[in-house]
């Protein structure tokens, strides 16, 4: 799940709903900060204050992840988009970049589905992003990661005025945001001849909205 999945069924919690992307933001700010659940968990005191909703937010990350990547439906549509993207662009690298495309390129197209559904829904989580303090943000996580950095608050800011999740239901937009992952996670750049397999990979996403994101765990 990326993060307007993440996020869309909490619209309701400002703080916690823009928590639940603080994992992948941390991922930006420094790979080897984290937000490990048995650090955050004495934070989640169910009290509804600033830093239990932070921390609260943090860990459905965590539990997101945890049942969506185990999922039959993710583990089928990311390889089938591996495959995918393997015939388009080859398999020069003992297959790392085809496969690291499937995993992300499943959760990003997720997300720019939930917007095509939703977008009023979307205007909404980047209003919120506009109304929290980024900077009590960056001190609750500070006391509760692995590491401190002085960047969240700044990112958290810029991720609000990019608003890059709109940019994933169009394949050339789409693709200069995967090459900025790639340059991120030191992969070679994805050539434009990726977007027709990007534009057939839209369609398989979208079609599998809802198996994606099964009632079970997933409802708004």
């Amino acid at each position: 799940m990326n993060y307007f999945a993440h996020a869309i069924r909490f619209l309701d919690r400002p703080v916690f709903a823009v928590a639940t992307g603080l994992p992948d933001m941390l991922s930006v700010v420094d790979r080897r900060m984290r937000l490990r659940a048995r650090r955050v968990e004495p934070f989640a005191d169910g009290s509804g204050s600033f830093e239990a909703e932070v921390a609260a937010g943090a860990l459905q990350h965590l539990e997101d992840d945890r049942w969506f990547h185990s999922t039959r439906c993710f583990v089928e549509t990311s390889g089938e988009l591996t495959r995918l993207f393997r015939e388009a662009i080859g398999d020069d690298d003992g297959g790392a970049r085809c496969a690291f495309l499937g995993h992300i390129v499943t959760e990003l197209q997720l997300d720019g589905a939930l917007s095509e559904q939703n977008p009023e829904l979307l205007d909404h989580y980047y209003g919120l992003l506009d109304e929290v303090d980024a900077v009590a943000i960056e001190q609750s996580v500070n006391r509760m990661a692995t590491k401190t950095s002085d960047r969240l608050a700044w990112l958290i800011e810029r991720f609000r005025e990019a608003q890059f999740l709109r940019d994933y239901n169009d394949v050339s937009r789409l693709r200069f945001r995967l090459n900025q992952i790639m340059l991120r996670v030191r992969l070679a750049e994805l050539p434009d001849t990726l977007e027709e397999a990007l534009a057939e990979s839209w369609n398989v996403v979208r079609e599998r909205v809802d198996g994606l994101l099964p009632r079970e765990h997933f409802e708004f």
